[in-house]
């Protein structure tokens, strides 16, 4: 089964930039005094060094070179763009523009060829830095160990205790505020009733628990 064919947009636009700046390229060399096959050679020259650039850049980011010749190739692409745009009289070029474009080959050539030829730095890589302990350890001598050496008796475990102490709980804390209210209630009932209230009516008259209720009537000394 066949694919549809279909049209890359993307591509079709770089086949006539690339025309359209070939051509321009030729133009200017041709203005310039190469004519013939020279002037065509231009075009391929100044491509060929761009392309260079751009492969060596895909590998070395950090390249300053091939970032350099790149930028050459594309101001020498995008001039000749601009110079034939009818910004420069294509009939009377100046005389920089003659030497510049005679001496471009040269460039070109030096370009491509420290670009193909220039190695490419790769960093060695950088070994794990080994913990201090672990280097003690591997510079200490390796002794050698006497199998037949009697091992030494483990040492004796003492006897822990049968039975343990029971924890001593702490003391109940009574608020000042429950304990003066507590002595009110009860000197109440001592000048209503003439007799000490007992422990039992406190903790009835004050509905708490039998621990803190405990802890007020001694504090009252209440029996």
């Amino acid at each position: 089964m066949t694919r549809p064919f279909r049209v890359d947009a993307v591509l079709v636009q770089a086949v006539i930039a690339g025309a359209l700046s070939f051509a321009h390229l030729h133009d200017l060399a041709e203005a310039a005094g190469q004519t013939g096959w020279k002037a065509w050679a231009y075009p391929v020259s100044v491509d060929l060094l761009l392309v260079a650039a751009w492969r060596r850049l895909r590998t070395a980011r950090r390249d300053g070179a091939a970032w350099t010749w790149f930028v050459i190739a594309l101001v020498a692409s995008l001039g000749a763009n601009i110079a034939t745009a009818g910004l420069l009289d294509l009939k009377h070029v100046p005389d920089w523009l003659c030497i510049l474009v005679a001496g471009w080959p040269a460039l070109a050539f030096l370009g491509g060829t420290l670009l193909v030829h220039s190695p490419t730095d790769t960093p060695a890589p950088t070994p794990a830095p080994v913990p201090a302990a672990a280097q003690a350890v591997d510079d200490e001598p390796v002794t050698e160990v006497d199998m037949h050496r009697d091992t030494p008796a483990p040492a004796s475990v003492p006897e822990l205790p049968t039975a343990l102490p029971e924890p001593v709980l702490p003391a109940v804390q009574v608020p000042p505020a429950l304990l003066d209210h507590a002595r009110k209630i009860t000197e109440a009932h001592r000048a209503t009733t003439g007799t000490v209230m007992g422990a039992d009516a406190l903790s009835a008259r004050l509905g708490l628990p039998g621990p803190m209720s405990a802890a007020i009537a001694t504090q009252l000394q209440l029996t």
